[in-house]
């Protein structure tokens, strides 16, 4: 019996890749819903705009210091993912 180490490879890179790729999502839901109350908007309303919107076009048809907000918003949102889910690095293979 032979080890398939390319496949392997790639089993690994579409899982990383998967989870990475749920990390983000779950990092601008996460921004979104912290910055809402911040600027007076409904959190669902700001959050359902993820799907259709890059998170700078968002930025700019919002009022005030939105900017400023979003990037406290941020790192806030990341500090309670990697408290809840753990750290989004990648897995090393040995």
């Amino acid at each position: 019996m032979v080890f398939d180490l390319r496949g392997a490879l790639l089993k690994k890179a579409e899982v990383e890749s998967a989870r990475l790729d749920d990390f983000e999502f779950r990092l601008r839901a996460r921004t979104m819903r912290l910055l809402a109350p911040l600027l007076g908007v409904e959190p669902d309303q700001l959050v359902a705009r993820i799907a259709v919107e890059p998170d700078e076009a968002i930025l700019a048809s919002l009022p005030g210091p939105a900017r400023a907000w979003y990037d406290e918003a941020r790192t806030e949102a990341r500090r309670q993912l990697i408290a809840e889910r753990g750290d989004p690095r990648p897995y090393k293979l040995a």
